[in-house]
């Protein structure tokens, strides 16, 4: 449930903050995964509220951080001073370039996706 509060929230502040996109082409990621990322968040964490979609929904939020966290690895090993943008308008203009503290986040959110899966 946690873990779907997160991304419901993590979507809606990425919607409304208008540069985000820009944000997140900046940070690597890739321009058609862009417009889809919010929504998939707030579908993912609708999901996982109320306990549907079983394993296949934990699963899928499992991959996504996942993929957030590959990104992220990317982004550090090349030294890279873009910020993470992860909650959009709560992040923007106080984000700071990624780290150990983005990196101990995320495998708390896949923690939280395998005890969804789990359960």
């Amino acid at each position: 449930m946690v873990l779907g509060l997160v991304l419901l929230a993590a979507g809606a502040l990425k919607l409304r903050e208008p540069t985000w996109p820009e944000q997140a082409h900046a940070f690597g990621a890739p321009r058609w995964a862009v417009p889809l990322v919010p929504w998939v968040e707030i579908v993912l964490g609708a999901l996982l509220v109320p306990g549907l979609g079983g394993a296949w929904t934990a699963g899928a939020a499992i991959g996504m951080v996942g993929a957030f966290t590959v990104l992220v690895v990317v982004r550090m090993v090349q030294g890279s001073e873009a910020p993470c943008a992860c909650f959009g308008a709560l992040t923007t203009g106080r984000a700071r370039p990624v780290g150990p503290a983005t990196l101990a986040r995320n495998a708390a959110l896949v923690a939280l996706g395998v005890l969804a899966l789990l359960a």
